[in-house]
């Protein structure tokens, strides 16, 4: 499969300490959308459709979805055909799709994920917009309770190999005392962006290593919400939260549906997502 225009692809990183007085750059309107648990192959067709409104509209999309079955998702280029143990996936009951943008494996299910789409003219170069996103969750994050800071500046891109996303904090990454709890990756294509991450609730990122077809070490311990709170939060609880966050960059926020454009736009890039020459193309 190939994607429109020459898409530039990215595993992460912020490249340098949030400025949180710093607002959203002049002319951005943000739009709000919250899903309800859906399969990966919805969920990832979503979020591309969301870059189509946002060439259509100009407007910035902030996501927060959840996955409505245990779902591995793949890193765009990462290596995965002979890698992991579809058999076992099956007998699991976990569902595997392969992400637009970069990076390693992820398990989708205690966990919250986030999806940013707006034009990239406005966005600013990658490390920009990066630090501006992570400026949004912390903030987010902090109305939870939770204080995570954005690791150092990047040297360079993690490599999209077989060791889980979780396995470490790349630089640019947000950690609660120096442990992971969100990962993120952004692909840019024809003037659009796309950003989107995940949020972990509970940590069982290390079964991605008992997937895989070869010796992969499993991850060390991640930091979870449930972990730094107390308490496992509710997807609509830190959907709350981040939305909070959105609106105290841009007072005219609003809430969008998923209308009728919206969805057939998805419903069109679905069967990429549902193709297993996309999923195990590489």
């Amino acid at each position: 499969m190939s994607s429109p225009g020459s898409p530039t692809l990215s595993a992460l990183h912020a490249p340098e300490p949030v400025d949180h007085q710093r607002r959203a750059p002049a002319g951005v309107r943000w739009t709000l959308l919250f899903t309800p648990p859906a399969s990966g192959v919805e969920n990832m067709a979503l979020d591309e459709a969301l870059m189509e409104h946002a060439r259509r509209t100009g407007a910035w999309t902030f996501r927060v979805y959840g996955w409505s079955v245990p779902t591995l998702s793949l890193g765009r280029n990462q290596r995965a055909a002979g890698a992991y143990d579809r058999e076992k996936l099956t007998e699991l009951g976990i569902d595997v799709v392969r992400r637009p943008t970069g990076g390693r494996a992820i398990l989708h299910f205690h966990e919250v994920t986030y999806a940013v789409a707006g034009p990239a003219e406005v966005a600013g170069d990658l490390h920009e917009s990066y630090a501006r996103i992570n400026r949004l969750l912390m903030s987010g994050l902090r109305l939870l309770g939770v204080e995570a800071m954005v690791t150092g500046m990047p040297r360079r891109a993690s490599s999209p190999g077989l060791t889980p996303c979780f396995d470490h904090p790349s630089d640019g990454e947000l950690v609660v005392a120096g442990r992971k709890l969100a990962g993120s990756a952004q692909w840019r294509s024809d003037g659009a962006l796309l950003q989107h991450g995940s949020i972990l609730v509970e940590d069982d990122q290390s079964m991605v290593a008992t997937l895989t077809t070869e010796p992969v070490a499993r991850p060390p311990a991640a930091a979870t919400l449930r972990e730094v709170l107390g308490y496992a939060p509710t997807l609509a609880q830190v959907a709350d939260a981040l939305f909070a966050a959105v609106r105290s960059d841009d007072r005219s926020a609003q809430p969008i549906e998923s209308d009728e454009q919206l969805r057939a736009i998805a419903d069109r890039l679905a069967p990429r997502y549902r193709d297993p020459e996309w999923t195990w193309r590489r």
